[in-house]
């Protein structure tokens, strides 16, 4: 049986409309939110920390800041949609419509992926307007865009599916996202730490995720490169395998 891409591209489709509509709340606020971290730490620390690595500060966080943007956005545009129809009982519009899990699952993660990728480029805009500088290897840049992108939109899902309730889903952000995202290296190199919390920082995904977009955008990375994208491609893998089951088997949206 072939895939449903009429439905693929309608679910898509309304997705897309949902967060454009309100695009204040959803692509405006986390834009100003963003360059007012990158005026506060960027320009004001960038003027006493001067440089790392060799690479202004200023233009270090900037790839911190970008991937910031993009994880959070990526993760609350499903969750929040996906947990809201639940909650609304709209969802069982999607459950009986004529769509496997992997129509539902793209579909969703796609409309995820643009929101992110929409927030990130105006990020990476403002960055653009105070620093001037260009991407090193926009190949590298690009791949972690996506697999950060659709990984936090993959969990969003996950999010979605476990929570029964408004607190639930927002253990995840409170206290997953945020300090994972902070102590991964968006303000700082791994390499300013002492021991044992410079290791201890090489368990945090997000680590590879900042310094893989970082070394696309200015040369620069605290670890290897091919080893922050082995880690996210099989992070990436582990959460579309797990979410495609999740969707199939219908977890905690079927009664």
């Amino acid at each position: 049986m072939g895939w449903n891409l009429t439905g693929l591209k309608t679910l898509f489709m309304k997705e897309v409309r949902r967060f454009s509509t309100v695009w204040k709340q959803t692509v405006l606020s986390p834009l100003i939110t963003t360059s007012l971290y990158f005026l506060v730490f960027g320009v004001a620390l960038g003027s006493r920390l001067k440089t790392i690595d060799g690479v202004p500060y200023i233009e270090f966080v900037v790839p911190g800041l970008i991937m910031l943007s993009m994880i959070t956005n990526a993760f609350l545009n499903t969750a929040s949609s996906l947990f809201q129809s639940k909650i609304n009982g709209t969802l069982l519009d999607v459950l009986i419509a004529p769509l496997g899990a992997t129509e539902v699952v793209l579909a969703y993660v796609g409309a995820a992926m643009l929101r992110a990728f929409v927030v990130g480029g105006l990020v990476f805009l403002v960055a653009v307007a105070f620093t001037g500088f260009h991407m090193a290897h926009p190949g590298w840049a690009l791949l972690f865009a996506v697999a950060v992108s659709a990984s936090f939109a993959l969990l969003g899902i996950l999010a979605a599916m476990w929570a029964e309730k408004y607190d639930h889903l927002s253990i995840v952000p409170n206290f997953v996202l945020t300090p994972l995202t902070f102590l991964g290296g968006v303000f700082y190199s791994i390499d300013m730490l002492p021991a044992p919390w410079d290791t201890v920082s090489r368990l945090n995904p997000v680590l590879y995720m900042v310094n893989g977009l970082r070394y696309g955008l200015l040369g620069s990375s605290d670890v290897d490169v091919l080893w922050s994208a082995a880690t996210l491609c099989a992070l990436l893998a582990v959460l579309a395998a797990t979410t495609w089951y999740a969707v199939h088997t219908g977890y905690n949206i079927r009664d």
